[in-house]
């Protein structure tokens, strides 16, 4: 596995996890614990998520242009 491709799969991964972040924020806010800070960290979990998405999506056009594989 070159190191692009374990870069991808890392940043996929944690993806997925800021995803969970999310839903464990709303699930747990849809509860009597529920507080703001779940409503922040549903906020803060999909954004990095977004942000997350685009940099892989940047990363691997980038890397397409230098012609690493």
């Amino acid at each position: 596995m070159s190191l692009r491709s374990f870069h991808v799969v890392f940043v996929v991964a944690s993806i997925a996890l800021t995803l969970m972040m999310a839903v464990w924020g709303g699930v747990t806010y849809g509860t009597d614990r529920g507080s703001v800070w779940h409503l922040v960290t549903i906020v803060g979990a999909v954004i990095t998520g977004g942000l997350l998405a685009v940099y892989a999506v940047k990363f691997v056009r980038k890397t397409r242009e230098l012609g690493l594989s």
